[in-house]
């Protein structure tokens, strides 16, 4: 029935329109989803308060899995940044070469990606689009280059925030989903470094740097493919940029002797593991309890684990009982960053790289960059919840399957990235649509890993293109004011990757089938 496709598709609209029409943030646009939501699923799909009260609560069950992740990855991050360490990663880098293509390539795509895995949020454009302009990139290619740079890691960045929130609102294992969407985001990755290499020089860049792109590439999907597909998705993104940091520096002094006299700006190597420290113990970390199996059980012996019982709406349609989402707290992602953050500022205040203060200026930066983006993700996961409860996801679900039939793969990644540009964020989008996706393909009887790769390989390139990104860099350079060009001059990249990424889940799609 038509009217319950549109009404269903009601809160979704809410969103957009605030966020796009209007220019709210998620922070306001959520809620007001929110609120839609729940008068639909009461007064058009049955929905009763048991089912509402439940459906709220296993929300709260998703929201602090996800936020649990996103809180203690920004206060790493904070911790590092008040420390210097950020900064002296970014004044070792640009004495490495002074071709300006592999500048391009070590800072906003290695690099940026290397901040996107620890960090995210805006940072890696934030933190690198200066650094360009002190090279000599204008404004405009400089803010470009590292959003274009960073996007292929945007999934398993921010210690797999997106990710995370696709396994939570899904319910399906992370081993079955990293395969096919660190696939797809590898070869998409490999094509952002040709990208790069065209907005800093043209197709003459492209075709002076075509070896030293594919190794870096090579090196860097790979490293996050291996780490995603090895149960460390958490690290993935953060092992990729490193691995391109890597490769990078060992490139540039083949390529460019010039650069040994500089010594990288005269940075030591010893202050460049200090800097690194925070992040090395992360990876220590993350390693040791995946690997190390009493360390892993003895920090399984706590588990949040809640069992609901079977609701259904006055219309008949029922969720089933079981276990809502289950948070092992000791072993949880935002446990070894909390874990990683206690190590690195111990050693950086044991070093003096804190004014007095830092303490506090870390926690009130946090909770002031935080709480907005937790209040939008808060109310966009329990208006996700209601409507698959009230059976509003399935009526959409049936409904696309039927519009668009064989098409669905195509569009499926043109889906996440859409939400991604209008709630600004690959995690909220995975939120809002992977229910829709899963259902849509179950339908459908396609596979459902391959499709859920779509939506968040589309997510996470969408996401550069999101408003609230371009202003972050827009803000940093000479662009302020000139966010409409930079989303044109985007659009030129980013539509062509997420095409790839249609024309990628096809195939996959093909070859399964087989």
């Amino acid at each position: 029935m038509l009217i319950n496709w549109l009404l269903a598709l009601l809160p979704i609209l809410v969103i957009i329109g605030l966020m796009v029409g209007f220019r709210w943030g998620a922070a306001k646009a959520g809620p007001a989803g929110w609120f839609v939501a729940l008068l639909v699923a009461i007064l058009r799909f049955g929905a009763g308060i048991d089912l509402i009260a439940l459906a709220h609560v296993k929300a709260l069950l998703l929201t602090s899995d996800v936020l649990l992740i996103t809180w203690s990855a920004f206060i790493l991050y904070r911790v590092t940044d008040e420390a210097g360490a950020i900064k002296i990663l970014s004044d070792a880098i640009p004495g490495l070469t002074k071709d300006r293509g592999l500048q391009a390539l070590l800072i906003g795509w290695a690099f940026a990606s290397f901040l996107q895995g620890v960090g995210g949020f805006g940072v890696p454009t934030a933190v690198t689009a200066p650094l360009l302009v002190g090279l000599g990139f204008s404004p405009l290619a400089a803010v470009l280059i590292p959003s274009i740079g960073h996007s292929w890691s945007v999934t398993f960045g921010s210690l797999a925030t997106s990710f995370q929130a696709l396994i939570a609102s899904t319910g399906y294992a992370g081993e079955i989903l990293a395969p096919p969407a660190a696939g797809f985001l590898a070869i998409a990755g490999l094509v952002c470094g040709y990208q790069i290499a065209h907005i800093s020089g043209g197709w003459g860049a492209i075709r002076r740097l075509l070896l030293p792109i594919l190794i870096l590439g090579i090196a860097m999907g790979g490293t996050q493919f291996w780490l995603s597909t090895h149960g460390l998705w958490n690290i993935a993104a953060l092992g990729g940029g490193s691995a391109g940091l890597i490769v990078g520096f060992i490139i540039a002094r083949f390529r460019g002797r010039e650069a040994s006299e500089q010594n990288t700006t005269g940075t030591k190597p010893r202050l460049l593991l200090l800097a690194l420290s925070g992040y090395i113990a992360l990876v220590v970390i993350a390693l040791a309890i995946q690997f190390i199996a009493p360390l892993r059980s003895a920090l399984s012996s706590i588990v949040i684990r809640i069992h609901f019982p079977a609701v259904t709406t006055s219309l008949g349609y029922s969720t089933p009982a079981g276990y809502g989402r289950e948070i092992p707290l000791l072993r949880h992602a935002g446990a070894i960053l909390v874990y990683s953050s206690f190590i690195a500022y111990f050693l950086y205040a044991r070093a003096k790289l804190y004014a007095p203060g830092a303490g506090l200026r870390i926690l009130k930066t946090t909770v002031r960059r935080m709480l907005p983006s937790s209040l939008g993700i808060t109310a966009m996961v329990s208006m996700a919840i209601i409507m698959s409860h009230a059976g509003m996801t399935e009526t959409l679900a049936r409904g696309l399957s039927e519009g668009m039939g064989s098409l669905f793969p195509v569009i499926s990644p043109w889906i996440g990235g859409l939400g991604a540009f209008m709630t600004g964020s690959n995690t909220n989008s995975n939120v809002v649509f992977a229910n829709i996706q899963l259902r849509t393909a179950e339908l459908l009887g396609l596979s459902v890993p391959i499709i859920l790769a779509a939506q968040t390989a589309g997510g996470a390139l969408g996401s550069v293109i999101a408003p609230t990104k371009i202003i972050v860099g827009a803000s940093t350079t000479d662009t302020a004011g000139k966010e409409g060009s930079i989303l044109r001059s985007l659009l030129v990249y980013v539509f062509p990757l997420i095409g790839l990424i249609s024309l990628l889940t096809l195939l996959a799609l093909w070859v399964t089938s087989l």
